[in-house]
């Protein structure tokens, strides 16, 4: 791609940079809460409607059959592809549509998009529908200033990414939609920074650990076992035993934070006993011995580490509680785990998103690893896709916080930096 090109392209993105702060804020007025899974449909017709006027043919894919899709909150994804003359590779930029729950200290309508001091505000305006909306800026004006392009370039919004992106990437890359023969590089424009690539992640394993009591009247515990008390022990243990241990293993991989380089385990919740009543109850709980009593652990492991030993510290942590304490019985569910990836820094589009930065912030790009999972797993394990990166404009320490917001000027910066590499990489060219 010539100096001329790439010139007409970043005057064509800052040309549309009214209409991509219109498209941040017509997304993050859809609420497209997860859970239970609010306004799919909707978000996805809205896409439908507006990248068909621009040339895309348009797919909505229900994921059925999926965890959490249901008649009443069906799983709904869009994917669009825009076929150039000539033939050549595809770029596709995937984007989740769903957004967490608001939570509380807002100070502005969290979906009302509002425009305030060069910053769009709402839920999802960082995590991710800032991003969504500048890929989509950024695959118009290509197509638009380069239409003999080489390829097919295809826009993604996908569900539940918030809650395991089972019914979003994972039922598309089982379908096939991400199958190395269609498509050949993937954006995801998550909120990184604009200079930054993302290569990967870190592992998890969620798992739910139980112990077992006995029932019995309150004012006589002596006649029952207390759960409760058992898991007491458990934690315990965890902070003598196993957050000294898991502080002492670091990565070599550049995870940010910095805190992010150790392996880390968060108690994600906590239930004993009595369920809680509805919030208009007015009575007093029942006097019962607790025979039940779980938690939820997270934990985030290394490219270093073996799933298999993650495992194993749990389950030897929990046979030396037992050790120690008469009648104590406990149970270990797996509920979700996710090896570490991470493309390799001189995959193809890793190297053009550099060439790209350097040549809209003038700068050399940060290569680093997120702390937590996002769709790339997807993409790698069951899409067998490698050639995957995220990138995408937004601070990542704002997302899932009150008073989110994503920068307009970042947003015209990334949406730059995705236009010039769709023009590297199907220019048609040679050097590509």
């Amino acid at each position: 791609m010539d100096n001329t090109t790439q010139e007409r392209l970043m005057a064509a993105i800052a040309a549309r940079r009214d209409d991509l702060v219109a498209l941040t804020q017509d997304l993050i007025r859809i609420p497209t809460l997860n859970p239970p899974g609010l306004n799919y449909r909707e978000i996805c017709g809205y896409l439908a409607e507006r990248l068909a006027k621009s040339g895309f043919k348009v797919d909505l894919v229900r994921a059925e059959g999926a965890p959490a899709d249901s008649p009443k909150h069906p799983r709904w994804n869009i994917v669009a592809r825009h076929e150039g003359p000539q033939p050549g590779e595809c770029v596709h930029f995937n984007s989740h549509h769903d957004v967490v729950e608001v939570g509380h200290g807002w100070t502005v309508d969290p979906f009302g998009g509002e425009v305030k001091d060069g910053r769009v505000y709402g839920r999802g305006a960082c995590d991710m529908k800032g991003g969504l909306a500048a890929s989509i800026i950024a695959a118009e004006a290509f197509i638009a200033t380069c239409p003999d392009y080489a390829g097919a370039v295809e826009i993604s919004a996908t569900a539940d990414e918030e809650s395991g992106g089972f019914g979003g990437v994972a039922y598309l890359a089982e379908k096939g939609w991400f199958d190395p023969d269609r498509v050949q590089h993937v954006i995801i424009p998550e909120p990184l920074n604009k200079d930054r690539i993302c290569l990967g992640h870190r592992g998890v394993w969620w798992a739910e650990i139980e112990t077992h009591g006995r029932i019995a009247h309150g004012s006589m515990p002596f006649l029952g076992d207390c759960a409760v008390r058992h898991m007491g022990a458990v934690i315990a243990e965890m902070e003598e035993t196993l957050f000294p241990l898991l502080a002492g293993k670091h990565t070599a991989m550049p995870v940010v934070p910095e805190g992010a380089k150790q392996s880390t385990l968060n108690i994600n919740s906590i239930h004993g006993g009595e369920a809680e009543q509805d919030p208009d109850y007015t009575g007093l709980p029942a006097p019962c011995v607790p025979d039940r009593c779980r938690i939820v652990i997270d934990r985030r492991f290394l490219i270093e580490e073996d799933l298999a030993e993650v495992k194993a510290e749990v389950a030897a942590l929990m046979e030396r509680v037992r050790a120690r304490r008469p009648d104590f019985e406990y149970e270990i569910r797996d509920l979700f785990e996710v090896l570490p990836s991470m493309t390799d820094q001189d995959a193809p589009i890793v190297t053009t998103v550099a060439r790209a930065i350097e040549q809209v912030l003038a700068r050399s790009p940060d290569y680093v690893v997120s702390p937590g999972t996002y769709d790339q797993k997807h993409i790698d394990r069951i899409g067998r896709l490698k050639n995957c990166i995220a990138y995408g404009p937004g601070v990542l320490d704002l997302a899932h916080q009150p008073d989110e917001w994503v920068g307009i000027d970042d947003m015209v910066q990334s949406a730059q930096v995705m236009a010039l590499s769709l023009g590297m990489l199907l220019s048609g060219a040679p050097d590509g």
